[in-house]
């Protein structure tokens, strides 16, 4: 396997990006048996204003896109957003790698991030890079997220 690199995306990475999400979050919605969750119906269009909004990361292994994140910074916490690995990559540190180079382009802020309660394998690795869970939220019977958070680090 090639080397992983983990770079700032451009615009024109956007339509990749978004493939990408729609495979990463097949397996989320199959978990919750909902496949009108936002990552699977956010049009293209949705998707250039969301990256035009924030700070958006790709990984990549040789010229194939294997992951991205997305974060945006409001009141000194940055939102951590989308955190996508391509199935076949994931397992191997790809999200990981992802978490921690965008905490460094947002050195000694407050991080916080979402996910369903029952999405065991990324609760594990949120809590791995040193989130902790601190509070959860019915969305609809069934459905709850838990938001995790990491103080602000400074290095």
């Amino acid at each position: 396997m090639d080397e992983l690199i983990i770079v700032k995306a451009d615009e024109s990475d956007v339509e990749e990006i978004w493939r990408l999400q729609r495979i990463a979050y097949l397996s989320e919605a199959e978990i919750y048996n909902d496949y009108s969750i936002q990552p699977l119906t956010q049009t293209l269009e949705q998707a250039i204003v969301e990256f035009r909004e924030s700070v958006v990361l790709k990984a990549l292994i040789g010229d194939k896109i294997v992951g991205s994140v997305r974060a945006y910074e409001k009141d000194n916490t940055v939102y951590i957003g989308k955190l996508i690995v391509l199935p076949d990559c994931q397992n191997k540190g790809v999200g990981r790698r992802l978490l921690a180079v965008i905490e460094k382009e947002f050195q000694g802020k407050r991080f916080e991030l979402f996910t369903g309660a029952k999405s065991e394998k990324n609760i594990a690795l949120y809590e791995k890079c040193g989130f902790t869970l601190f509070k959860t939220v019915e969305i609809t019977q069934g459905l709850s997220f838990v938001y995790l958070e990491k103080s602000a680090v400074e290095e």
